[in-house]
C-alpha cells in the first residue's frame, strides 16, 4: 500500500534554489552517506504546529552514522520508509494518536516542558508507548536536564554587594522576592507562599499573591521578565532571597526559576526537583523548602541569614574562583553536545533528531542482516522507554495534607483528577494499539470500559 506519489515527494523534498535557505539550518556533522534523498529513512514530526525548525517542510539531515529526511508532512505517515514518528509531549493527546500503530515505526517523545503539561507521560502505560525519549530527566535516552543553564560561566556572574542589598532592605523592601503569574499549578506553590508570608516579608510582584508594584511600566511588561532584560535583572538582583518554586515536582525538572537567581547572586529558596542537590555548584548554594518542618521554621532561618551577613555570604561562595566544586555538574555541562543560546553548537531539537536518525539507520541495517541470514542473526529488539524517563509523582498540596483540603478545593478537583485520568488515557491507548484499532473515535469507549472496571474493583 504505497501512498500515491510518495516517492516523487521524497525526491524533490528540497526544491531547486533552496540550497541557500537550507544552509542556514542545521545539517549535522556530515557523514559518508551517499544515498539519494529517496532512499533515506524518514522521520515525521507528528506535532507540526511547532516544527519543523528548518526552512520548508522537509530537510535532509546528515548525522554521524547516516542521513535521514525529517518532515512534518503527514501524507507520508503510512509510508514504508517512514521509520519514526516524533511527538512533542505538550501536544501529545492519547485520543488523537495515529492509529493503527504500524509495526515498522518507532515513536519518539520530545518533552522538555513541565510535567503538568501532560501527566499521561508520568504513568507507565503512557511513557511506554515511546521507544526514544528526550526529557528533562537524566535517565531519558537524550537528557535535556540542564536546558536552562547556558554554561558554567552563567553561575559565576557577579552578585550585588551585600551592602547594597542591606541598603535596599532599609528602604523597606523585603528580604524575599516572589514573582509568579501562573497561579493554579500542580505544585500548589501559592498555598505554601501564602503561609510563609505570615512569618516574613515577601515582596510579590506577579499576579499570584500580588502585594507590590514594580517601579516602572516597562518592568511590568511580561516580555521584559522573560527576555532577561537588564533593567529587570538589576532590579530583582537586589533581593537576598528568591522564592523558586517549580510549577510541578519531578526529579531533574529544574527551570530558570532556579538558575536565574543563582546567576544573579540571589539565594534560591527552592522547591522542585527532589534531586536538585546533585546539580548544585557546591554544598551550600540553595535553601530547600522541604528541609524545614514548616513555613514558620523556614522564615526563622531566612530571618537569621538576613541579619547575619557573614552566614548569608556562605551561600554565594560558589561565585568565587574555584568555588564550583561539583564534578558531576561540571562534567555534565562539558559532555552535553547541544548548546543553550550557542550558535556554534546544535540545539537539542537537531541533536535529538540525529539521535533518532542514527538509531533508525542502525535498526534498518540490523533488520536487513536478520532477513539475509534467514533468521540465524536475531531481529533487533525494540527499545522501550522506562517509567523513570518521566515518572513524576502525584501532585501534593503546597501546604498541609490532602485530607485538610475542603471538598470544593479547586486545586484538588483540577490536578488530582487530571493526574489519575491521565493514567486511564494511557491505558486506553495501549489497549487500542494491542487490539490493532484503526479508529480514534473508539477511544472514549475504551476509557469507559476502564472506568467501569475500576469502579467494580472498589
Amino acid at each position: 500500500g504505497e501512498p500515491c506519489g510518495a516517492e516523487g515527494w521524497a525526491q524533490d523534498a528540497v526544491p531547486p534554489g533552496a540550497a541557500f535557505v537550507a544552509a542556514a539550518s542545521y545539517r549535522g556533522p556530515g557523514n559518508n552517506d551517499t544515498r539519494s534523498n529517496k532512499a533515506l529513512p524518514i522521520l515525521l514530526w507528528w506535532s507540526g504546529s511547532l516544527f519543523p525548525h528548518f526552512p520548508g517542510d522537509t530537510e535532509r539531515i546528515d548525522c554521524p552514522r547516516g542521513s535521514c529526511l525529517v518532515t512534518r508532512s503527514r501524507r507520508v505517515a503510512r509510508h514504508r520508509r517512514t521509520k519514526a514518528l516524533i511527538f512533542y509531549g505538550t501536544d501529545f493527546r492519547a485520543y488523537e494518536a495515529p492509529l493503527p500503530r504500524l509495526a515498522h515505526q518507532t515513536w519518539a517523545l520530545f518533552h522538555e516542558e513541565s510535567p503538568m503539561n501532560n501527566y499521561v507521560l508520568s504513568h507507565p502505560p503512557g511513557i511506554r508507548l515511546f521507544n526514544y525519549t528526550a526529557t528533562f530527566r537524566r535517565e531519558s535516552d537524550y537528557p535535556l536536564t540542564l536546558q536552562w543553564l547556558p554554561g558554567v560561566g552563567y553561575l559565576r556572574g557577579p552578585a550585588v554587594p551585600l551592602a547594597e542589598k542591606d541598603a535596599w532592605r532599609r528602604k523597606g523592601y523585603g528580604p524575599v522576592l516572589y514573582m509568579q503569574s501562573h497561579c493554579d499549578v500542580p505544585s500548589d506553590r501559592d498555598r505554601y507562599v501564602r503561609e510563609l508570608m505570615k512569618y516574613i516579608q515577601v515582596d510579590s510582584y506577579g499576579k499570584c499573591l500580588h502585594n507590590r508594584e514594580l517601579p516602572s511600566e516597562r518592568l511590568r511588561d511580561t516580555s521584559t521578565a522573560t527576555t532577561e532584560d537588564s533593567e529587570f535583572m538589576t532590579f530583582i538582583a537586589r533581593y537576598k532571597f528568591h522564592l523558586a518554586l517549580e510549577n510541578a515536582i519531578c526529579d531533574d525538572y529544574m527551570t530558570e526559576k532556579l538558575w536565574r537567581p543563582m546567576h544573579l547572586g540571589a539565594v534560591p529558596v527552592y522547591r522542585g526537583s527532589p534531586a536538585v542537590r546533585d546539580w548544585m555548584p557546591n554544598n551550600l548554594s540553595i535553601i530547600l523548602i522541604d528541609d524545614f518542618d514548616s513555613p514558620q521554621e523556614l522564615a526563622k532561618y531566612l530571618d537569621f541569614l538576613d541579619k547575619n551577613g557573614e552566614e548569608y555570604m556562605k551561600y554565594l561562595e560558589y561565585k568565587n574562583l574555584g568555588g564550583i566544586k561539583n564534578q558531576f555538574l561540571l562534567e555534565s555541562l562539558e559532555r552535553r553536545e547541544w548548546g543553550v543560546n550557542d550558535m556554534t553548537l546544535p540545539n537539542y531539537l537537531n541533536g535529538f533528531e540525529c539521535f533518532i536518525c542514527d538509531r533508525e539507520n542502525t535498526r534498518v541495517k540490523e533488520e536487513q542482516e536478520h532477513k539475509k541470514s534467514h533468521g540465524k542473526i536475531p531481529a533487533p529488539r525494540p527499545h522501550i522507554a522506562q517509567f523513570k524517563h518521566m515518572g513524576c509523582p502525584m501532585p501534593a498540596p503546597g501546604f498541609g495534607s490532602v485530607e485538610d483540603l475542603s471538598g470544593g478545593d479547586s486545586w484538588k478537583e483540577m490536578w488530582l483528577q487530571d493526574y489519575w485520568q491521565s493514567l486511564d488515557q494511557g491505558e486506553a491507548l495501549t489497549a487500542m494499539i494491542h487490539h490493532n484499532e484503526s479508529h480514534q473515535g473508539r477511544f472514549w469507549d475504551y476509557m469507559h470500559e476502564i472506568f467501569l472496571k475500576r469502579t467494580r474493583q472498589h
